[in-house]
């Protein structure tokens, strides 16, 4: 009977410590120091029988101050007569969120976080405005700063994170959700004939039920994002650093 109880106590204590506890603002190993002002261009191809179909082209503006990160993305698709463009600023301290837009053909979305998020989403196609009140009580990313947030890691071989992320979407998933990490490994990619030294990082997230895969290649100096290889449940595109 002891032996049973021991075995117990044993059991439930390493079920307490293997539960793994979300990356976020409040739990963040996150190196600030690699993270640099600058832009980056990418050129975003879809694939189709092993043939590259150019979709358009993604900029990334970030701008690092004392105490505030701005990060702008324009995305400049062939076939839409308007650019995206996604503002996020985030605390430099810990990364937590202070605002987020979003605007495109499709869709405009603000959000201001605090101790509420609020903010609206307007549906152009059918010009359906949200007012967003969202009350939440844990710590969490912005969705659209986890990709940058990847970069600052301590990456290491089969290094392995779930990090809390807040997204906003009416027609998939409202509040905090999780993306993973995954599967890393050091390897080699060719941009421009050169061959460059990165991480390579598999993440899905709760956003698409994890049914979509991002890999990313960092260069393991700078952790600038190299290129991205992208499976859309079948789908196939790919994203490549411009000089």
């Amino acid at each position: 009977m002891k032996k049973f109880i021991l075995l117990l106590v044993i059991s439930n204590i390493t079920q307490l410590t293997s539960q793994e506890v979300l990356l976020s603002p409040k739990n963040n190993p996150a190196d600030i120091n690699l993270l640099k002002s600058g832009i980056s261009k990418m050129s975003w191809f879809m694939i189709q029988d092993s043939v590259e179909i150019k979709i358009g082209d993604v900029q990334t503006e970030i701008q690092k101050e004392k105490d505030l990160i701005y990060i702008i993305t324009t995305t400049n698709i062939k076939q839409s007569p308007t650019k995206w463009i996604d503002s996020t600023i985030v605390r430099t301290s810990n990364f937590e969120s202070v605002y987020h837009s979003s605007f495109n053909q499709q869709r405009d979305m603000v959000l201001k976080f605090g101790k509420k998020i609020k903010g609206y989403y307007l549906d152009k196609r059918t010009n359906a405005k949200v007012e967003i009140d969202e009350e939440i009580n844990s710590s969490f990313f912005d969705s659209n700063f986890y990709p940058q947030f990847i970069r600052l890691l301590p990456l290491k071989e089969d290094y392995s994170k779930t990090i809390a992320i807040f997204d906003y979407n009416p027609k998939s998933k409202i509040g905090i959700l999780t993306a993973t990490l995954k599967n890393v490994k050091k390897a080699t990619t060719t941009i421009e004939n050169k061959k460059k030294e990165v991480w390579k990082v598999e993440t899905t997230d709760d956003i698409s039920d994890n049914s979509t895969t991002v890999i990313y290649y960092l260069d393991v100096i700078t952790r600038q994002i190299i290129k991205q290889e992208i499976d859309i449940g079948g789908r196939k595109m790919i994203m490549r650093l411009m000089k």
